[in-house]
C-alpha cells in the first residue's frame, strides 16, 4: 500500500477510536462512525479479487472506507461514486481525499441518498456497478437495496454494514436481511466480521 493512503487511513483510524472510547467529544453529527479495520480490509480485498473498477458507496462520513475501496482499483482505471449528506464531513473527506493521493478516482455526490439514488437507476448505470457499499440509514436499506440491485453487475457485490452492531440497529438489520434473503436473483450471507457485514451476490439479472 502506498506509504501516504496507509498514513491517512491511519490517522483515520486513531481519530475513530477516541470517537468510540469517547476521549474526545464531538457532536453527534460529527462523528465519523467510521467502519472498523477489519472492514476496511474486507472490502479491499474483495475489489482485488474482482479486479474491480466500479464502485458506489452510500454513507462516505469523512472517506475512511472511501479510501479502502479506492485503493484496491486505483490501478484498474476505476472510480469510486460515493454518497453522503453531511457537508461538513464532506469538506474532511476531501481534505483526506486529497493527502492520500485519491481525488482523481473518487466522486462525491452531495445529498439525499433515496433521492441520487433514484437519478441514478434513471441513467446509465444499469449493470454497472462490482460493488456497492452501504453504510447510512439503516431504516432505509431495504428502498436503497432495491434502488441499487439492477445498477449492480452479475456476479457483482452488494456489502451493508451494521448488521449485528450497534445492537439497536438489529431488528431493522433483521427485517433487511429476511427481505434480502427472498430475492431470487441474490444469494446472501451475514458474517461476523467488524460490526457485522451482509454480503449479497447478485447470481442473476
Amino acid at each position: 500500500m502506498d506509504s501516504e493512503i496507509k498514513k491517512v487511513l491511519d490517522k483515520l483510524e486513531k481519530q475513530s477510536a477516541l470517537e468510540k472510547t469517547k476521549q474526545l467529544e464531538i457532536p453527534s453529527e460529527d462523528r465519523m462512525l467510521a467502519i472498523t479495520t477489519d472492514t476496511g480490509k474486507l472490502l479491499n480485498m474483495l475489489l482485488r479479487m474482482a479486479g474491480a473498477q466500479n464502485v458506489l458507496e452510500i454513507g462516505m462520513s469523512t472517506g475512511y472506507s472511501t479510501i479502502w475501496m479506492a485503493e484496491a482499483i486505483r490501478k484498474n482505471n476505476g472510480k469510486v461514486i460515493t454518497v453522503e449528506k453531511n457537508s461538513k464531513k464532506i469538506l474532511r473527506a476531501k481534505e483526506n481525499f486529497v493527502s492520500a493521493g485519491l481525488t482523481d478516482i473518487i466522486e462525491i455526490k452531495h445529498g439525499i441518498a433515496k433521492e441520487i439514488l433514484t437519478e441514478m437507476s434513471n441513467k446509465e448505470f444499469g449493470n454497472y456497478f462490482d460493488l456497492v457499499f452501504m453504510d447510512a440509514d439503516k431504516e432505509e436499506c431495504i428502498n436503497y437495496f432495491d434502488l441499487v440491485l439492477p445498477m449492480v453487475k452479475k456476479n457483482g457485490l452488494i456489502v451493508t454494514d451494521n448488521m449485528l452492531f450497534p445492537e439497536k440497529y438489529r431488528p431493522e438489520m433483521q427485517k433487511f436481511h429476511e427481505y434480502v434473503e427472498k430475492n431470487h436473483k441474490v444469494v446472501s450471507i451475514t458474517v461476523p466480521i467488524g460490526n457485522g457485514e451482509e454480503l449479497t451476490i447478485k447470481t442473476e439479472e
